[in-house]
Protein backbone atom coordinates (compact mmCIF):
# COMPACT_ATOMS: atom_id res chain seq x y z
CA UNK A 1 0.00 0.00 0.00
CA UNK A 2 1.34 3.09 -1.02
CA UNK A 3 1.23 6.01 1.98
CA UNK A 4 1.84 9.82 0.81
CA UNK A 5 3.67 11.91 2.61
CA UNK A 6 2.62 15.52 1.99
CA UNK A 7 3.64 18.97 2.70
CA UNK A 8 1.15 21.39 3.82
CA UNK A 9 1.64 23.58 0.87
CA UNK A 10 1.15 20.19 -1.64
CA UNK A 11 -1.72 18.92 0.38
CA UNK A 12 -3.52 22.48 -0.18
CA UNK A 13 -2.95 21.90 -3.84
CA UNK A 14 -4.59 18.70 -3.98
CA UNK A 15 -7.45 19.94 -1.95
CA UNK A 16 -7.93 22.83 -4.85
CA UNK A 17 -7.51 19.85 -7.47
CA UNK A 18 -9.88 17.60 -5.72
CA UNK A 19 -12.27 20.73 -5.25
CA UNK A 20 -12.02 21.93 -8.76
CA UNK A 21 -12.92 18.02 -10.30
CA UNK A 22 -15.79 18.13 -7.93
CA UNK A 23 -17.14 21.58 -9.72
CA UNK A 24 -16.53 19.98 -12.79
CA UNK A 25 -18.19 16.38 -11.70
CA UNK A 26 -21.19 18.35 -10.56
CA UNK A 27 -21.12 20.46 -13.83
CA UNK A 28 -20.71 17.56 -16.17
CA UNK A 29 -23.43 15.45 -14.58
CA UNK A 30 -25.93 18.69 -14.31
CA UNK A 31 -26.34 17.36 -10.91
CA UNK A 32 -29.21 19.20 -8.88
CA UNK A 33 -29.80 19.84 -4.96
CA UNK A 34 -30.61 16.64 -3.35
CA UNK A 35 -28.53 14.56 -5.67
CA UNK A 36 -26.19 11.81 -4.93
CA UNK A 37 -22.25 12.16 -5.39
CA UNK A 38 -19.85 9.11 -5.78
CA UNK A 39 -18.35 6.96 -3.53
CA UNK A 40 -15.26 8.28 -1.69
CA UNK A 41 -13.67 5.10 -3.18
CA UNK A 42 -15.03 6.22 -6.58
CA UNK A 43 -14.16 8.95 -6.19
CA UNK A 44 -10.54 8.55 -5.35
CA UNK A 45 -10.14 6.18 -8.04
CA UNK A 46 -11.20 8.70 -10.49
CA UNK A 47 -9.40 11.95 -9.27
CA UNK A 48 -6.51 9.44 -8.61
CA UNK A 49 -5.77 10.54 -5.03
CA UNK A 50 -6.14 9.08 -1.59
CA UNK A 51 -9.89 8.05 -0.15
CA UNK A 52 -8.24 10.34 2.66
CA UNK A 53 -7.61 13.71 0.69
CA UNK A 54 -11.28 13.39 -0.79
CA UNK A 55 -12.63 12.85 2.96
CA UNK A 56 -11.59 16.08 3.53
CA UNK A 57 -12.27 17.97 0.39
CA UNK A 58 -16.17 16.79 1.19
CA UNK A 59 -15.65 18.06 4.88
CA UNK A 60 -13.89 21.32 3.41
CA UNK A 61 -17.35 21.68 0.95
CA UNK A 62 -19.49 20.50 4.38
CA UNK A 63 -18.25 23.40 6.45
CA UNK A 64 -19.00 25.96 3.53
CA UNK A 65 -22.74 24.45 3.39
CA UNK A 66 -22.07 23.06 -0.28
CA UNK A 67 -22.12 19.56 0.33
CA UNK A 68 -24.11 17.41 3.19
CA UNK A 69 -22.92 13.97 4.43
CA UNK A 70 -25.84 11.63 5.77
CA UNK A 71 -24.59 8.36 7.98
CA UNK A 72 -24.68 5.62 6.09
CA UNK A 73 -26.10 7.21 2.92
CA UNK A 74 -23.64 9.16 1.07
CA UNK A 75 -22.63 12.73 0.25
CA UNK A 76 -25.21 14.60 -1.03
CA UNK A 77 -25.69 18.24 -2.63
CA UNK A 78 -27.27 20.62 -0.84
CA UNK A 79 -29.93 22.73 -1.36
CA UNK A 80 -28.50 26.18 -3.10
CA UNK A 81 -28.91 27.25 -6.76
CA UNK A 82 -26.23 26.46 -9.05
CA UNK A 83 -25.38 29.65 -9.86
CA UNK A 84 -24.86 30.61 -6.24
CA UNK A 85 -23.17 27.11 -5.73
CA UNK A 86 -20.61 27.38 -9.01
CA UNK A 87 -20.09 31.33 -7.36
CA UNK A 88 -18.87 29.62 -3.89
CA UNK A 89 -16.63 26.99 -5.55
CA UNK A 90 -15.14 29.49 -7.19
CA UNK A 91 -14.37 31.91 -4.33
CA UNK A 92 -13.29 28.53 -2.23
CA UNK A 93 -10.88 27.88 -4.65
CA UNK A 94 -9.44 31.59 -4.75
CA UNK A 95 -9.49 31.27 -0.76
CA UNK A 96 -5.73 32.17 0.82
CA UNK A 97 -4.02 30.70 3.88
CA UNK A 98 -4.88 33.11 6.57
CA UNK A 99 -1.82 35.32 7.78
CA UNK A 100 -0.96 34.21 11.84
CA UNK A 101 -1.76 37.74 13.45
CA UNK A 102 -5.39 37.20 11.17
CA UNK A 103 -5.54 33.92 12.91
CA UNK A 104 -4.78 35.14 16.25
CA UNK A 105 -7.28 38.21 15.61
CA UNK A 106 -9.93 35.75 15.15
CA UNK A 107 -9.19 33.86 17.73
CA UNK A 108 -9.72 37.24 20.38
CA UNK A 109 -13.03 37.93 18.69
CA UNK A 110 -14.55 34.16 18.83
CA UNK A 111 -13.10 33.82 22.68
CA UNK A 112 -15.07 37.38 23.65
CA UNK A 113 -18.42 35.48 22.74
CA UNK A 114 -17.51 31.74 23.66
CA UNK A 115 -16.21 32.62 27.29
CA UNK A 116 -19.73 34.77 27.96
CA UNK A 117 -21.50 31.81 26.65
CA UNK A 118 -19.80 28.89 28.39
CA UNK A 119 -20.26 30.93 31.63
CA UNK A 120 -23.61 30.92 30.92
CA UNK A 121 -24.22 27.29 29.44
CA UNK A 122 -21.45 25.17 30.82
CA UNK A 123 -21.95 22.05 32.78
CA UNK A 124 -20.06 20.08 35.35
CA UNK A 125 -18.67 18.20 32.81
CA UNK A 126 -17.58 21.13 30.66
CA UNK A 127 -16.11 22.63 34.55
CA UNK A 128 -14.00 19.19 34.63
CA UNK A 129 -12.55 18.98 31.35
CA UNK A 130 -11.54 22.74 31.63
CA UNK A 131 -10.26 21.83 34.83
CA UNK A 132 -8.35 19.03 33.45
CA UNK A 133 -6.41 21.15 30.92
CA UNK A 134 -5.56 24.11 33.54
CA UNK A 135 -4.12 21.56 36.14
CA UNK A 136 -1.91 19.97 32.79
CA UNK A 137 -0.80 23.68 32.09
CA UNK A 138 0.16 24.46 34.96
CA UNK A 139 2.47 21.07 35.79
CA UNK A 140 3.91 21.76 32.23
CA UNK A 141 4.77 25.59 33.15
CA UNK A 142 6.32 24.43 36.68
CA UNK A 143 8.33 22.00 35.11
CA UNK A 144 9.93 24.81 32.33
CA UNK A 145 8.40 22.66 29.77
CA UNK A 146 6.28 24.35 26.51
CA UNK A 147 2.60 24.76 27.37
CA UNK A 148 1.34 25.93 24.42
CA UNK A 149 -0.79 22.79 23.25
CA UNK A 150 -2.49 22.45 27.03
CA UNK A 151 -3.45 26.17 26.67
CA UNK A 152 -4.73 25.88 23.89
CA UNK A 153 -6.80 22.97 25.01
CA UNK A 154 -8.42 24.65 28.10
CA UNK A 155 -9.75 27.36 25.18
CA UNK A 156 -11.37 24.30 23.49
CA UNK A 157 -12.66 23.47 26.18
CA UNK A 158 -14.45 26.64 26.42
CA UNK A 159 -15.65 26.35 23.03
CA UNK A 160 -17.23 23.47 23.72
CA UNK A 161 -19.06 25.05 26.81
CA UNK A 162 -20.52 27.34 24.84
CA UNK A 163 -22.67 25.18 23.20
CA UNK A 164 -22.11 27.03 19.90
CA UNK A 165 -21.31 24.41 17.29
CA UNK A 166 -20.68 27.07 14.50
CA UNK A 167 -18.12 28.94 16.67
CA UNK A 168 -16.35 25.44 18.02
CA UNK A 169 -15.86 24.44 14.84
CA UNK A 170 -14.09 27.98 14.25
CA UNK A 171 -11.65 27.19 16.69
CA UNK A 172 -11.28 23.68 15.72
CA UNK A 173 -10.14 25.60 12.25
CA UNK A 174 -7.64 27.76 13.45
CA UNK A 175 -6.46 26.05 16.91
CA UNK A 176 -4.13 23.85 14.36
CA UNK A 177 -2.16 26.90 12.81
CA UNK A 178 -1.88 28.86 15.85
CA UNK A 179 0.33 25.62 17.65
CA UNK A 180 2.56 25.81 14.94
CA UNK A 181 3.28 29.43 14.78
CA UNK A 182 3.01 29.89 18.58
CA UNK A 183 6.80 29.80 19.10
CA UNK A 184 7.54 30.74 15.44
CA UNK A 185 6.12 34.12 16.01
CA UNK A 186 7.47 34.93 19.55
CA UNK A 187 3.98 35.44 20.97
CA UNK A 188 4.67 34.63 24.77
CA UNK A 189 7.60 34.43 26.46
CA UNK A 190 8.25 32.40 29.35
CA UNK A 191 7.17 35.06 32.13
CA UNK A 192 3.51 35.18 29.99
CA UNK A 193 3.52 31.27 30.72
CA UNK A 194 3.64 31.45 34.37
CA UNK A 195 1.10 34.73 34.71
CA UNK A 196 -1.07 32.23 32.29
CA UNK A 197 -1.51 30.18 35.52
CA UNK A 198 -3.77 32.63 37.52
CA UNK A 199 -5.50 34.17 34.69
CA UNK A 200 -6.51 30.67 33.42
CA UNK A 201 -8.00 30.36 37.05
CA UNK A 202 -9.67 33.66 37.19
CA UNK A 203 -11.15 32.67 33.91
CA UNK A 204 -11.99 29.40 35.34
CA UNK A 205 -13.70 30.75 38.28
CA UNK A 206 -16.18 33.37 36.66
CA UNK A 207 -17.53 30.45 34.31
CA UNK A 208 -17.92 28.30 37.27
CA UNK A 209 -19.55 30.90 38.79
CA UNK A 210 -21.56 31.52 35.76
CA UNK A 211 -20.78 35.07 35.57
CA UNK A 212 -20.56 36.43 31.96
CA UNK A 213 -19.56 39.71 32.59
CA UNK A 214 -16.76 38.73 34.60
CA UNK A 215 -15.15 35.99 32.02
CA UNK A 216 -15.44 38.42 29.34
CA UNK A 217 -13.13 40.85 31.59
CA UNK A 218 -10.74 38.00 32.64
CA UNK A 219 -10.30 36.74 29.44
CA UNK A 220 -9.41 40.34 28.00
CA UNK A 221 -6.99 40.43 30.59
CA UNK A 222 -5.70 37.05 29.55
CA UNK A 223 -5.59 38.61 25.85
CA UNK A 224 -3.77 41.89 26.80
CA UNK A 225 -0.33 40.44 24.80
CA UNK A 226 -2.18 38.81 22.07
CA UNK A 227 -4.00 42.50 21.70
CA UNK A 228 0.04 44.17 21.65
CA UNK A 229 1.12 41.98 18.96
CA UNK A 230 -2.27 41.78 16.79
CA UNK A 231 -2.82 45.69 17.33
CA UNK A 232 0.88 47.05 18.15
CA UNK A 233 -0.33 48.14 21.09
CA UNK A 234 2.57 49.62 23.57
CA UNK A 235 2.71 49.17 27.32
Amino acid sequence: MRVEILTKNENQEVQKGIISKLRDLINYKNLEPGDKLPSERMLSEKFEVSRSNVREAIQKLEFFGILKSRPQSGTFIANIGRVAMSGMLDDILRLEDPDFKSLVETRILLELKTVRLAALRRTEEDLEKMRQALDAYRQKVLDGKDAVEEDLLFHLAIANASKNSTMNTFMLIITPEIITNFEKYHVCDNNQSFLGIQEHEDIYQAIKNQDPKMAKEKMKVHFKILYQYCYNIKD
